[in-house]
């Protein structure tokens, strides 16, 4: 059973910074693809950036190209590094390995 702790969430204001991290309980974490979701209040759940189980192809929903930038590292984390944050960025974020276990999501605020 993979446990996937979501954390780095919290509260900025419009053009913040904020850096979401997902840690594996388990090493063969890093032997697959992962994903960060995000759903907002009132809204289906929805993709936000992958990548693959080498981190040499990542993939990142239009609405936050540019802004947004996920990554991983030798270990059982990773990362999703968010700037230019807009209020609409507001939901609770999930990590999802590609076997389908998900963390349990972190909470992101952005204020206008």
């Amino acid at each position: 059973q993979v446990q996937l702790v979501d954390s780095g969430g919290g509260s900025v204001q419009a053009g913040g910074s904020l850096r979401l991290s997902c840690a594996a309980s388990v090493r063969t974490f890093r032997n697959y693809a992962m994903g960060w979701f995000r759903q907002a209040p009132g809204k289906e759940r929805e993709f936000v950036a992958s990548i693959s189980w080498s981190g040499n192809s990542k993939d990142y929903a239009d609405s936050v190209k540019g802004r947004f930038t996920i990554s991983r590292d030798n270990t059982n984390s990773a990362y999703l590094q968010m700037n230019s944050l807009k209020p609409e960025d507001t939901a609770v974020y999930y990590c999802r390995q590609a076997l389908g276990y998900w963390g349990q999501g972190t909470q992101v605020t952005v204020s206008s």
